[in-house]
């Protein structure tokens, strides 16, 4: 009778021991999927300035001056005619630039015909997500009336798009 009672106290407490680290590893676990949501949102925003600055979309050689955080639309647009060979570079599932300030053609989408009097720069469309997005300068070449080319800046966003 006394084997048969301690055989039922040793597997009441290896059960008692088996549900606590359950209870314990469900705890401990409880916080991987908001974790892995965080380090996504903070590649993103990272990812953000690193765009800005990526030699595909950087000034800094078109205008002779050091610049950072500043898009050449020309280079934009030209990439957006061969955006299928980028489609999977970055790693997003969308990209596009807004112009801010002024925002007189607000919605408008870039395309040949249009450019530069238009408010958007769709690069990798995308139905859904989450958008990380940073100020920066979108600035093209222009010619003003005595043919006279100038740097022509102007205050935008870009807003990286991924599935979060």
């Amino acid at each position: 009778m006394k084997i048969q009672q301690m055989a039922f106290m040793l597997l009441a407490v290896t059960l008692f021991f088996a549900i606590a680290g359950l209870f314990v590893i469900t705890i401990s676990f409880s916080g991987i999927k908001q974790s892995a949501d965080l380090i996504k949102e903070q590649n993103a925003l990272l990812l953000v300035s690193k765009i800005a600055d990526s030699p595909e979309f950087a000034c800094e050689n078109a205008f002779n001056q050091p610049m950072t955080n500043c898009i050449d639309t020309d280079k934009a647009m030209a990439l957006k005619k061969n955006i299928q060979d980028y489609r999977n570079f970055w790693g997003i599932s969308g990209l596009e630039m807004i112009w801010v300030y002024p925002d007189n053609n607000t919605g408008t989408e870039c395309t040949t015909e249009n450019y530069p009097e238009c408010g958007e720069i769709t690069l990798i469309p995308v139905a859904n997500g989450t958008g990380i997005g940073n100020f920066v300068s979108l600035c093209r070449k222009a010619i003003d009336n005595n043919s006279i080319p100038y740097n022509q800046c102007d205050l935008g966003k870009i807003i990286v798009i991924y599935n979060g």
